[in-house]
């Protein structure tokens, strides 16, 4: 199972055995804009700071790098609070 989070983390591109690229494409992209609607729904100053581009590399980066573990998207805010704060240090 781990091929597969770290292939929807966008921690690697290597399409884990039995699914499809692009079965797996849709899962990356359905986490992705799951992180980033919670984000910019608790942010919104933050999100409306930065340039499209800007966010889009935040948010891919959060996803790849963060240590969120937790199933539900409520609980993005305090990961992402800790990404920042570990990204700025």
């Amino acid at each position: 199972m781990s091929a597969f989070y770290d292939y929807v983390r966008g921690r690697t591109d290597a399409v884990p055995q039995g699914y499809t690229e692009a079965g797996m494409r849709v899962y990356r992209y359905l986490v992705y804009l799951g992180a980033a609607q919670m984000i910019e729904a608790h942010f919104p100053a933050l999100r409306s700071e930065l340039a499209d581009e800007a966010w889009r590399t935040l948010i891919e980066g959060f996803v790849r790098q963060s240590n969120w573990t937790s199933h539900y998207y409520g609980d993005l805010k305090d990961e992402f609070l800790a990404f920042l704060a570990r990204e700025s240090a």
